[in-house]
């Protein structure tokens, strides 16, 4: 390493946020430029710590330290053909991403890790500034051609390893527009789409062919796309998790989803009665946020920007410990407290609690009932949530937003359009080189692995695309899958 005191000279040290007051009066982006300077200081306390563990921490297998060497060295061009080596965006996960790979970092024993994330992020946004990334066209074309069903991070990464293959590639979406879940699922606040619609622009150029407004198993058939030689469902995981309790039917209760991708379109000057579409809108309303993940943060952050009377963040699970727990050790993915920049942005967050009714008055919504909760060991060692007496709440809510996860794919169109089977846990079955049970059909993503990181839908992405280009082709000189499945998110 060029400094190997650094992790002794330097203290970890962050992006500045802009202020709370200023943010939540738009939809930009919360995170302001880190100088170059601080930059190569924070790359200098990357350890020479002889296993990089954080090599296996990452789903994509980066190779962090030696992009981290780059830019202390201001090497920005060898750092920028390192990270993309592994990683085909790193303009999202260095926005999007919760960094696995700086929970598995060596420094991480006993110090607050390397600042991974951040560097990342600024190496490519440094060659963007720079001019540096520019639409790189295979060299020589096959006679094989590609459907990929779905736009979202693990189908665009599916796609561009596909086109660097030479194989002519069309991604088919059945949304007005591409990006997926990185389009319509992700607040501008914490990926602005002018960052999405760039690198779209340079896989256009580079020969990807866009199909928006498609709802492949709806618009057209499976029989249809049999002119391809190959196609790859890269759908997500878009059944989301319900809440069937008493009074789930008033109004004024949605998904998650819902609400955040109106605000997208929103956001981007859409018309939503063009889309058939309500507004669903958090203005002077006591929002009740159930889900404490990315999902329920990004809802906060939306309500809040909607100027929400009050927000409270319901969790069913005990709160944790700011600390890394005692049965989670060094490297593994630890689940401790967390706190989002929508958080900070002022909300009440409500751990143990398990929504028991919805009360309503003129068929809307007006508050909620809820009951603590604890986990205990029963008898037969396994873990059981009960119901705490005399804990019952209620609880203002003229707007109640569903964050429970998701649990699967739909089945009701790609899947039974093709006749695919889904395994135990309601996802796409494959072998394991990603191939359903129809000669190539494929899947990847959280259609086939169920709902995780952006960074575990990239490396599906590229890792069948390389299964796709061995059917086609009998070989493959694209990468195969690199990271460990040490930090399982």
């Amino acid at each position: 390493m060029g400094k190997p005191t650094g992790f002794k000279e330097y203290d970890r040290e962050l992006a500045g946020k802009r202020p709370v007051k200023e943010r939540i009066k738009d939809f930009k982006e919360v995170y302001q430029s880190f100088p170059k300077e601080k930059l190569k200081e924070q790359a200098a306390r990357c350890m020479d710590c002889g296993v990089p563990t954080c090599h296996a921490g990452c789903p994509l297998g980066n190779i962090i330290p030696d992009w981290n060497d780059f830019v202390y060295q201001d090497q920005w061009q060898d750092a920028l053909v390192q990270l993309l080596l592994t990683n085909n965006f790193p303009e999202f996960t260095g926005r999007l991403c919760p960094a696995p790979c700086e929970e598995a970092c060596v420094l991480a024993i006993n110090e607050p890790a390397v600042t991974i994330e951040q560097i990342e992020k600024e190496i490519i946004e440094h060659a963007f500034d720079r001019g540096w990334i520019k639409p790189e066209p295979p060299h020589q074309r096959t006679d094989k051609s590609v459907a990929v069903i779905g736009s979202g991070p693990a189908g665009l990464a599916c796609a561009q390893q596909l086109n660097r293959a030479g194989h002519a590639v069309t991604v088919f979406e059945r949304a007005d527009r591409i990006g997926g879940l990185l389009r319509y699922g992700i607040p501008d606040f914490k990926l602005e789409k002018r960052v999405l619609d760039r690198r779209l622009e340079i896989m256009q150029q580079e020969g990807i062919r866009f199909e928006a407004g498609i709802n492949v198993g709806v618009d057209i058939t499976s029989e249809d796309l049999s002119r391809f030689d190959a196609t790859v469902i890269c759908t997500g995981a878009t059944i989301p998790r319900d809440l069937p309790i008493p009074g789930r039917e008033l109004n004024g209760i949605h998904f998650a989803m819902d609400f955040l991708t109106r605000q997208n379109r929103l956001t981007a000057g859409d018309d939503l009665t063009a889309f058939g579409l309500n507004p669903i809108n958090a203005r002077d309303k006591h929002v009740a946020v159930i889900g404490g993940g990315d999902t329920g943060s990004d809802c906060i952050g939306t309500s809040i920007r909607q100027k929400a009377r009050s927000v409270t963040n319901f969790e069913l699970f005990p709160k944790p410990t700011g600390n890394r727990p005692d049965n989670q050790p060094w490297p593994f993915w630890p689940l401790k407290l967390r706190t989002s920049t929508s958080h900070e942005e002022g909300c009440r967050r409500e751990w143990g609690i398990l929504t028991k009714e919805f009360i309503g008055a003129g068929g809307r919504v007006v508050k909620l009932i809820t009951v603590d909760v604890e986990f205990v060991i029963s008898g037969q060692g396994r873990t059981e949530m009960r119901e705490m007496e005399d804990t019952t709440r209620e609880w203002p809510a003229d707007l109640v937003l569903l964050a429970l996860g998701f649990t699967g794919p739909e089945s009701n169109t790609v899947v039974s359009g093709y006749g695919l089977e889904l395994d135990a846990r309601g996802n796409i079955q494959t072998d394991n080189n990603h191939m359903t049970g129809i000669p190539g059909v494929f899947a990847a993503g959280d259609s086939h692995r169920g709902q995780s990181l952006i960074v575990w839908a990239i490396s599906e992405g590229r890792e069948a695309a390389r299964w796709v280009d061995v059917y086609l082709m009998g070989t493959s000189e694209l990468p195969s899958k690199g990271g460990g499945d040490l930090p399982r998110v």
